[in-house]
């Protein structure tokens, strides 16, 4: 029997080629290794202020993205959260077996809280919906960032003590970070991830750009004043970063791109760049606008995924509640 294997992104910026290289590629073999639940979090989204009309589209748009970059429905259960109810009732039933204090100690709360930024009571317990979503599916492995790792032992904690008071109900889950998928940094910020929230879109190569737009943003990238073609992240960041995307775009070592471009200059740097990158993002962006055209069979995926779910989830829930002596 498959282990099952759980990952979810929020809706709250479209999927860039940082997140495709880093994440989604590594995902698509997993399908075939483990029962794998892909989840868009637009529950997770309104933990802060979020217009609604950005939720709903960038819920789809997402939905679109992971189909278009290779996620599979026949293969692995992709769905929405808000259309599977039992994640919002299992993560009341866990906030009752969850401490203030654990809660309080989470990256996300403390950041925002000591910024004396206004924070909402969901921002606080989104760890305890993260805890949810995970156990929902008996999951026993988490793909996560290094920052996510303390939410995943959360969730651990959480369902250790929920097993010793009341018996077994939920599998323990173990954080997997994922030891291969290149770190790809801003264009004009090498020293900072790519990130789908960025302020600054020069700064990203987003998956539906449009092969001018890529080519025009990798023009503007950072380099240096070295002349010199050399992967060297403290010195040459720019051009580092630069090599690291021909790599994992070609799929060959970045020693391999570094020597074939020895003596070049930043403009043939560029020009391998921009044609790594389209090789991978032109038949992305035409899958998605595929599905963006169609959206009567984007939403039939979508529905489809969250009956799938369900299934497991309503069992899941059920246990817990008959475990806590719930009618």
């Amino acid at each position: 029997m498959k282990k099952v294997l759980y990952s979810a992104t929020k809706p709250t910026g479209l999927l860039t080629l940082g997140n495709y290289l880093g994440a989604i590629k590594n995902w698509l073999p997993l399908q075939d290794e483990y029962s794998c639940y892909f989840c868009i979090a637009n529950l997770h989204a309104h933990t802060v202020d979020m217009n609604p009309d950005f939720v709903y589209n960038n819920t789809l748009k997402q939905l679109a993205m992971f189909l278009a970059c290779g996620l599979d429905p026949k293969k692995a259960v992709i769905y929405v959260q808000s259309q599977v109810k039992e994640h919002s009732e299992l993560c009341w039933l866990l906030n009752c077996n969850t401490m203030m204090g654990e809660a309080s100690r989470m990256t996300q709360f403390k950041d925002k809280s000591q910024k004396g930024t206004s924070v909402t009571t969901a921002l606080f317990t989104y760890p305890v919906l993260m805890a949810a979503d995970i156990l929902l599916y008996n999951t026993d492995i988490v793909p996560v960032g290094e920052d996510q790792v303390q939410h995943v032992e959360l969730t651990r904690d959480i369902a250790t003590r929920f097993n010793h008071k009341f018996g077994n109900t939920f599998v323990i889950p173990k954080a997997v970070v994922p030891k291969v998928g290149a770190r790809i940094k801003g264009l004009l910020n090498p020293e900072s991830k790519m990130g789908k929230t960025d302020d600054d879109a020069n700064n990203i190569i987003f998956l539906h750009d449009s092969d001018e737009e890529i080519t025009r943003k990798i023009k503007r990238a950072v380099t240096d004043s070295l002349s010199q073609i050399k992967f060297d992240e403290k010195n040459q960041p720019g051009v580092s970063n630069l090599l690291t995307i021909i790599s994992a775009c070609e799929n060959v070592p970045i020693s391999e791109v570094e020597s074939s471009l020895a003596g070049q200059n930043y403009g043939a740097l560029k020009k391998r760049a921009t044609e790594a990158v389209i090789s991978v993002v032109k038949p992305i962006r035409e899958k998605y606008e595929y599905y963006m055209n169609n959206l009567n069979e984007l939403l039939k995926i979508a529905n489809d995924g969250a009956k799938k779910a369900e299934k497991v989830a309503i069992k899941t829930l059920e246990k817990a509640k008959k475990a806590m002596g719930l009618l």
